[in-house]
């Protein structure tokens, strides 16, 4: 059973934005520029312009944030996305990591915070206004990291002082959803896959003698990332998805980018093989 092979995780992250609509400068460009209508230009204001301190920290919680969604499958509307415990400690252990690297550059903020701001009186000039910095007594506050881990319900798990007729229905309700949840999670790694090998058919396609597409090595390195998160994500055992991913996962093994820019041949022959993955299955 997946209950007992899977989890749900919740992760939430806030980041402070430090920015604000600044509404008196709206209103002005609004009237230098003849508008007629009082929305049609909103002025917003970087509140630490010309500071990089703020925003490092909202890159590498966007990284995080896409980090969790390569190693889940999605679930409900919510938030809480679907873990296997086959990667439950892996992942476990690297978020951890990267929580101790967010909160090492929220300290950071929050120290040199004070100066930041001050700096900010000079970069805005007549923007700035210090009633729209919240305190350093507050600041930290707005900076977030959370994350849960939830079992995953079993549809016959409803304890309601309710008549046998509702308990029922309700878990009619709760199988349908279910099983839709879990034909989504698995939908979205066919997508990936199939994504995959169309970008790799379309960047080794030269077949019509013009200029070479240009292609990184991350074509094939992303590729054999994702083969090796598809082993983990299939949590339904699906033996198409996991004949799919072992047949790119051989043909990408030992080749190099590098290879595949110099060599004609091997160029036609990894892109033959792909388009035969594409052929040979639903996606």
């Amino acid at each position: 059973m997946i209950q007992n092979s899977s989890v749900l995780v919740d992760l939430n992250l806030s980041v402070w934005t430090g920015r604000k609509t600044d509404k008196k400068t709206s209103e002005e460009v609004v009237v230098a520029k003849s508008a007629h209508s009082k929305n049609a230009a909103t002025v917003s204001k970087h509140l630490l312009a010309g500071n990089d301190v703020l925003s490092n920290i909202q890159k590498h919680a966007a990284f995080i944030r896409n980090w969790h969604y390569g190693q889940t499958l999605p679930w409900s509307d919510g938030g809480s996305r679907l873990l296997p415990m086959k990667s439950f400690f892996e992942y476990k252990t690297r978020l951890g990591e990267l929580e101790q690297e967010f909160n090492d550059l929220i300290e950071k903020f929050v120290q040199s915070y004070p100066v930041l701001v001050s700096a900010a009186a000079f970069q805005l000039g007549g923007l700035f206004d210090r009633e729209e910095y919240p305190e350093i007594e507050t600041i930290q506050e707005r900076f977030k990291f959370k994350c849960a881990y939830l079992p995953l319900p079993n549809s016959g798990d409803f304890r309601l002082d309710v008549n046998e007729e509702t308990i029922v229905e309700l878990k009619v309700q709760y199988n349908k959803f279910y099983e839709d949840k879990l034909n989504d999670a698995m939908q979205e790694m066919w997508n990936k896959l199939h994504d995959n090998l169309t970008k790799i058919s379309e960047r080794l396609d030269y077949s019509d003698n013009k200029v070479k597409k240009i292609f990184r090595d991350t074509l094939v390195t992303n590729a054999l990332d994702l083969c090796g998160m598809l082993s983990n994500l299939n949590v339904t055992n699906d033996p198409k998805l996991e004949d799919a991913r072992r047949k790119l996962e051989a043909i990408l093994t030992g080749i190099d980018a590098a290879d595949l820019r110099e060599s004609p041949a091997l160029r036609s022959d990894v892109k033959t093989r792909v388009d035969n993955i594409l052929k040979s299955f639903d996606f």
